[in-house]
């Protein structure tokens, strides 16, 4: 609309409150929701699949503060509160596995994390496409091979009798044959090597996918500059996966209070139980076995709590040295 000023034939424009257009953050989203509506619709499935197996489920947690029966149900059964995590915190069996729990996943992420990062430096160095391929297909296939299939030809190749270490141990350096399986001294180094075995080249993929992001130029003018291989490697290609690295240590600390139940299943036995005890076993054998369902869920909900605990706090840490993180 005009107006027009008292003594003057000039009209200034005045803008009009009904045509100015606020974008808000309501009409962003909504612009945004009919815009990619199929990409969102195909997201549903996989909303849904969580809602029902991994947020559902969680309402059973309640069962660690309730004397939980079966006739009861969820909902019926009696609330005792803190009993549980009382039995459980006194209890030396718990201290034990807790203990088992720790060594074995310090094991692994102090030997098994840097492995898939030598690996995937080393691969990618190879300039022979076909022995790339090769090596790279006999790193990955131990990962799709079950644990009873692979447990069984480790323990195998570990044998005192017939395992092919024991035989190069004795014949090459005259050491007599060595228990591996059966000593609780050497169990934790078994179950190590064998965890590194399998997933080694599986992590390697995700190495080598981020190393093929690096800009090819950057490592050009290193060698304009004169750098060799190992400067460019420290340079270059450990700065260029960093931000990997701290992202999947983050989830790989996350999983320090859990151990795979099948690898332990299948690798322990009685001579090693003071050792291969961990908190998975224990509570199949306490919860499942045992049907002391509250129990080992109350040891459950601690330890997730931990996991949670130690994702949040290696998160921050990480961000406070400039990496991206998980959120």
């Amino acid at each position: 609309m005009k107006e027009r000023r008292p003594g003057s034939g000039a009209a200034i424009a005045r803008p009009s409150s009904a045509r100015t257009n606020i974008n808000t953050p309501r009409a962003s989203f909504r612009s945004r929701l009919k815009r990619d509506r199929h990409l969102y619709l195909m997201l549903v499935p996989v909303i849904v699949f969580y809602l029902l197996f991994k947020y559902a489920p969680m309402v059973g947690e309640i069962i660690a503060f309730k004397d939980y029966r079966l006739g009861d149900g969820v909902f019926g059964s009696k609330w005792v509160g803190l009993k549980h995590f009382e039995s459980l915190f006194g209890s030396l069996d718990f201290w034990r596995v807790l203990r088992n729990t720790l060594v074995l996943n310090v094991y692994g992420l102090v030997f098994g994390f840097p492995i898939p990062i030598i690996l995937a430096l080393l691969l990618n160095e190879v300039r022979i496409e076909w022995y790339k391929r090769t090596v790279q297909n006999l790193l990955y296939l131990p990962h799709f091979i079950s644990w009873v299939v692979l447990g069984g030809i480790f323990i195998a190749i570990l044998s005192p009798s017939t395992g092919i270490v024991n035989a190069i141990l004795e014949r090459v350096f005259g050491i007599e044959p060595i228990y591996f399986m059966a000593s609780s001294a050497w169990w934790p180094v078994a179950y190590t090597l064998s965890g590194i075995w399998r997933e080694a080249g599986w992590g390697t993929i995700l190495y080598l996918a981020a190393m093929a992001s690096i800009d090819p130029q950057l490592y050009e003018a290193a060698k304009i500059d004169g750098a060799n291989k190992l400067r460019q490697i420290w340079h270059i290609t450990l700065p260029g996966i960093r931000s990997t690295v701290a992202i999947l240590l983050v989830l790989r600390m996350g999983q320090m209070m859990d151990v795979g139940l099948e690898q332990t299943l299948i690798l322990q036995n009685q001579s090693v139980l003071d050792v291969a005890d961990v908190i998975s076993t224990y509570v199949y054998r306490v919860g499942l076995q045992n049907m002391n369902y509250s129990y080992s869920t109350a040891l459950g909900l601690f330890q997730s709590a931990v996991g949670l605990i130690l994702v949040i706090g290696v998160n921050r840490l990480t961000r406070s040295f400039g990496e991206r993180g998980l959120w």
